[in-house]
């Protein structure tokens, strides 16, 4: 490889209640990107799903001092930015996926596809040698971290931050992702998998003998607190299953855990390391999305007060519940501490962490001796190991 700088396209947005979340992570991520080594190509997705070209929108917030990328909605109107490549729509203009997405890098032959939009033939070779092309998704929630978007970077044999297919799918389902860490023997609290066609009157007898009451409703796949509940008694139950369900067809029901709140970070590949832990201390009853996000006004301790023996176990089961999960290159595990009790309970593995100004990813990290932009570097050039790594694997018998 040149010293020939590495094409990053950062992809924000998505068609998920956590879209304003992704504009806000791709804004600081965006700022962060030296420009001596990386060329910078920004792809936002609306909630209808459209894809465009946002590189200039984003560099000219970026110059502004915005508090987030702009929206890809706003930029979709027919007043708002032209597109190269676009094609006309009665919505205003848009872009195929596959003219945003660089083409693959691999030794091999060039060969042709059928485009099944313009129904002519699309070249599909690789990108020169010297030069890098990796994605940085940066999509919140269900459509984009939870292995959709990675299935079509891999089809498609773009290298990419963060998790793969597997990881991520995993990750995102909370039902999936408990059964797989009690299946590896992994501390977590008490909880049922709901999924919307067993939900009855029988639920709230199963919910007062298993678990008790208060419990948390959260829907099985959604992020950022969005969509969960603290239900004090069974007669808020069925408001609280209501409101989980206008987000996914399943829900997990916890047991109420009274503990101290602390996340830790993971990076690498193939190998895994834990940052220095963190605590979120709410100012509402429990961490949710206005705390997190409008009020802002939850503290951040980093390095969490834990003593050494809590963090190095910590360290120690965060990668193990990433190992369990099939979570590679990034993640942030989240935990109960309950200091009395059980000790250290993992709540959840998160395969696309926030990168906001109060997320605690970067955050962890920077107290471990890792800035923001050396962060960025390192998820890029484990994106492109991994990729190499797999440009390597047979294909024939």
């Amino acid at each position: 490889m040149s010293d020939t700088k590495t094409l990053l396209v950062v992809v924000y947005g998505g068609r998920s209640a956590e879209h304003e979340v992704s504009c806000v992570s791709a804004l600081n991520v965006v700022a962060a990107v030296d420009p001596r080594r990386y060329e910078l190509q920004v792809v936002g997705i609306t909630t209808s799903g459209t894809w465009l070209d946002a590189t200039e929108a984003a560099l000219a917030a970026g110059a502004a001092g915005s508090a987030a990328l702009p929206s890809p909605d706003s930029l979709a109107q027919p007043e708002g930015i032209p597109l190269a490549g676009s094609v006309a729509t009665g919505a205003g203009p848009t872009v195929r996926p596959e003219l945003l997405l660089p083409r693959p890098f691999t030794p091999k032959d060039p060969f042709t596809l059928k485009d099944p939009v313009s129904s002519g033939a699309v070249e599909v070779g690789y990108d020169d040698e010297s030069r890098r092309t990796v994605v940085f998704p940066l999509l919140h929630g269900p459509m984009g971290e939870d292995g959709t978007l990675q299935g079509l970077l891999e089809l498609a044999g773009v290298a990419y931050c963060g998790p793969g297919v597997a990881g991520c799918a995993a990750a995102m389902d909370k039902g999936l992702a408990k059964s797989l860490l009690a299946s590896a023997g992994l501390p977590q609290a008490r909880h049922l998998y709901l999924p919307e066609t067993d939900a009855g009157d029988a639920t709230v007898e199963t919910v007062t003998s298993e678990l008790g009451w208060p419990v948390f409703v959260k829907p099985a796949n959604m992020g950022s607190s969005i969509g969960i509940t603290k239900v004090r008694q069974p007669s808020d139950f069925a408001a609280a299953l209501e409101k989980a369900f206008r987000y996914d067809t399943a829900v997990v029901i916890e047991e109420n855990v009274e503990g101290r709140e602390l996340e830790i970070g993971v990076l690498g590949w193939p190998e895994l390391r834990a940052s220095l832990p963190g605590e979120i201390k709410p100012t509402a009853e429990f961490y949710d999305y206005d705390d997190k996000y409008v009020s802002g006004t939850a503290g951040l301790e980093v390095p969490a007060d834990v003593g050494t023996d809590v963090a190095q176990k910590m360290a120690e089961l965060a990668v193990l519940a990433c190992r369990a999960l099939r979570v590679d290159s990034m993640a942030r595990v989240d935990f109960l501490y309950e200091t009395a009790g059980r000790g250290l309970l993992i709540n959840e593995v998160n395969s696309i962490p926030g990168f906001t100004p109060i997320s605690m990813f970067p955050r962890v990290w920077e107290a471990s001796g890792l800035s923001y932009s050396q962060l960025i570097d390192e998820l890029v050039d484990n994106a492109w190991r991994r990729h190499e790594r797999r440009l390597r694997f047979e294909t024939g018998r």
